[in-house]
């Protein structure tokens, strides 16, 4: 397991791969490597988001071309049965949605650790915080949705600041706060950079604000001194 992004005084980059030039990805990972200190995969199964994304053989041909750790984000209902799939196929971190329900979660846990990666779980907006509660204990991430879950250049949400507070309260009052990361995905643009890192996020998920950025080691850097609240 290559999952080793812990809170720091650094605001970490979980790279979106969704917002690279698709038709060149490998050129895209290679580029960025230098920088990021994770690379995002959003895995979509036209079930529980609308959309087709990311599969297994794609992960495994990038895994070669870069030694960052991958992160497979699986917005799918049946998660336990694809994810040794991304396992083999080199992820290091796997996160699951908490709506998928407590049976499929637990399956699905149990799936990514017998596998040795890291596990993550996801909130859609929509999902009270406190709902993570049950899984704290077995988790290494948790990501929370600051948009609408499977769509890209959205604004931010209202609460999504707030949200990543209750999270950090929670995990704080589990004793498990200084060892699971807050990675704040969706919304990602430079005025809230600032503001989801105040409000307690260790890391972002940043797609266009890097991919479109004209000289990358400038906004990586900005990225990383944004400071710890």
């Amino acid at each position: 397991m290559n999952w080793n992004l812990t809170p720091d005084d650094r605001l970490l980059t979980d790279v979106s791969l969704w917002s690279a030039d698709l038709g060149n990805l490998q050129g895209a990972v290679e580029r960025l490597s230098p920088y990021a200190d994770s690379f995002h995969f959003d895995v979509a199964d036209a079930h529980f988001v609308g959309d087709l994304l990311f599969f297994p053989d794609m992960v495994a041909a990038l895994r070669p071309q870069t030694r960052r750790p991958f992160h497979a984000h699986l917005m799918v209902e049946e998660p336990s049965k694809i994810v040794g799939r991304f396992a083999d196929a080199g992820a290091d971190l796997i996160t699951i949605h908490c709506e998928v329900g407590e049976s499929e979660a637990g399956r699905a846990i149990a799936g990514i650790r017998s596998r040795g990666c890291a596990v993550g779980m996801a909130l859609r907006l929509d999902t009270p915080v406190a709902a993570l509660a049950p899984y704290i204990s077995s988790l290494d991430a948790v990501v929370l949705m600051g948009t609408e879950l499977g769509v890209k250049g959205k604004s931010l949400a209202g609460n999504a600041c707030e949200r990543i507070g209750e999270l950090g309260a929670l995990l704080k009052s589990m004793s498990r706060r200084s060892r699971v990361p807050i990675i704040a995905d969706g919304g990602i643009r430079k005025d809230t950079v600032p503001m989801l890192r105040a409000a307690g996020a260790d890391a972002i998920v940043p797609g266009s604000l890097v991919f479109q950025a004209g000289r990358l080691e400038e906004v990586f850097r900005w990225i990383h001194a944004t400071g710890k609240p």
